[in-house]
């Protein structure tokens, strides 16, 4: 079927395009809301400023697509290959995309509020701020991926993999990520107040001037971790592993540091001099 052909049925009222082959096709502007194109082939379409609101994408192969701002709003895209596709600035709210590939995709500025990516892959996907609130993202594979400037708030991540992410300046305000495998993520400047973090691995990862208050890191391990100027105000390190950690310049007022050992931690004179007390009680423990 032809782009003339499916323009027509379109406006007889046809919504039913199941497999059709568009690869490569100029769709830009295009209106096709609530049609029915599962399993079709737009590989390497262009879809720039498209309407595909409530749409049925489901197994298409979309891979190399141009998307970008494009309406996909409640639209199913279920196991859709989106590899490598353009997405920037796509809106994308409540839509559904478990299982969908989206390694190495663009999706910078898109909003994805509500949206179900359960077990979806996102590896090394561009996601610069990214709306992502309030979505499903169980068991998301995040490896590689640049979540900067990302807002999560709301979000579920059970499951997900972050290793080697990028999520600096990201807005993960009371999210739970505990037990995560967090090695050496970037997360300068992440908002993080309220988050809890208890028993993951922070080892070598980069915290510098991230708001951590109140934050649970009970039995964290921040072995190597950079919280230079980090505010970690009432913030419970209780018994996590702080060897090696840089905290020259952090706000740790109020902070629980019951059975933490400091004596291998780098801190400013005058947060040594304060924390001395702590010092002797939590070597001795």
């Amino acid at each position: 079927m032809n782009l003339r052909k499916l323009l027509r049925l379109y406006d007889q009222g046809h919504r039913d395009f199941a497999g059709a082959d568009l690869c490569g096709a100029d769709l830009r502007g295009i209106i096709l809301m609530g049609v029915n194109l599962k399993g079709a082939n737009l590989r390497g379409a262009n879809l720039t400023k498209s309407f595909l609101i409530k749409s049925d994408l489901s197994g298409a192969q979309m891979n190399w697509a141009n998307l970008s701002f494009a309406k996909l709003s409640e639209a199913k895209l279920l196991e859709t290959d989106l590899t490598k596709a353009n997405l920037s600035g796509c809106f994308m709210v409540k839509s559904l995309l478990p299982g969908a590939k989206l390694s190495g995709a663009d999706l910078i500025g898109a909003n994805l509020r509500g949206a179900n990516l359960w077990g979806a892959n996102l590896c090394a996907a561009q996601l610069e701020r990214v709306n992502l609130r309030d979505a499903n993202l169980m068991g998301v594979n995040f490896k590689w991926a640049n979540l900067s400037e990302a807002r999560l708030i709301g979000a579920k991540l059970y499951g997900s993999s972050l290793n080697f992410t990028n999520l600096s300046r990201a807005w993960l305000k009371g999210l739970d990520l505990g037990g995560f495998n967090l090695e050496g993520v970037n997360l300068r400047k992440a908002k993080l107040t309220g988050a809890t973090l208890e028993g993951a691995n922070l080892a070598a990862a980069n915290l510098t001037e991230a708001q951590l208050d109140r934050v649970n890191l009970q039995g964290a391990d921040l072995t190597g971790a950079k919280l230079m100027r980090a505010s970690l105000e009432d913030a419970n390190l209780t018994w996590a592993t702080l060897k090696k950690a840089e905290l020259t310049g952090a706000n740790l007022r109020g902070t629980k540091l019951y059975g933490v050992d400091l004596r291998d931690i780098q801190v400013s004179d005058a947060i040594e001099s304060e924390l001395s007390d702590r010092f002797l009680y939590s070597a001795a423990v």
